[in-house]
């Protein structure tokens, strides 16, 4: 018993040195295959970290340990037709900010959250290829256009630079 347990410490301890060094998100299914136990013992994993305290953000390419690089984070109201997804997305990353999730308010569901997680312009182009390839409907097609986006930053005057562009782009309904 006690070498399984060790074993799963070592196992966590090195989820989370991947996790650090990788600079992209880092799939279930990589992790399993470098540690050699299946992905469902990663998710386990994964879920036992997130209680323990550690920001583990599960992306649609893979996990991300949030290290809160970003100094600021706001939540902005925004709203615009389907076609303007990459627009708005470009704006915020060429910016230097990072979009880490979309909200759109559901009459029967509440509150329906989606990761974007996409901090450059290479992020934006992949997540607008995977919803065209996919032939995946926009959340904020639930809501008429009007949705939620946390906004990363580094620094306020970059985040003021972000907000100041997705006004003057009409995008903008208001911080929250």
């Amino acid at each position: 018993m006690t070498n399984m347990r060790e074993f799963k410490k070592e196992r966590l301890r090195s989820i989370l040195k991947i996790l650090e060094r990788s600079k992209e998100p880092v799939s279930g299914s990589k992790l399993a295959e470098e540690l050699g136990v299946s992905r469902q013992i990663i998710v386990q994993d994964i879920a036992y970290l997130r209680s323990q305290g550690y920001s583990i953000i599960a992306t649609p390419r893979g996990y991300v340990l949030s290290e809160g690089k970003a100094k600021v984070s706001k939540l902005v109201a925004v709203k615009h037709e389907p076609e303007d997804i990459k627009e708005e997305l470009l704006c915020i990353v060429r910016n230097g900010g990072r979009v880490l999730d979309v909200i759109v308010e559901h009459p029967v569901y509440g509150e329906i959250r989606g990761i974007i997680d996409v901090s450059t312009e290479e992020d934006v182009l992949k997540f607008i290829s995977l919803m065209e390839m996919t032939k995946t409907e926009p959340l904020l097609k639930l809501s008429g256009g009007v949705h939620l986006h946390t906004i990363e930053a580094p620094d306020e005057e970059t985040m003021r630079k972000i907000l100041k562009e997705l006004n003057e782009k009409g995008f903008l309904i208001e911080e929250v």
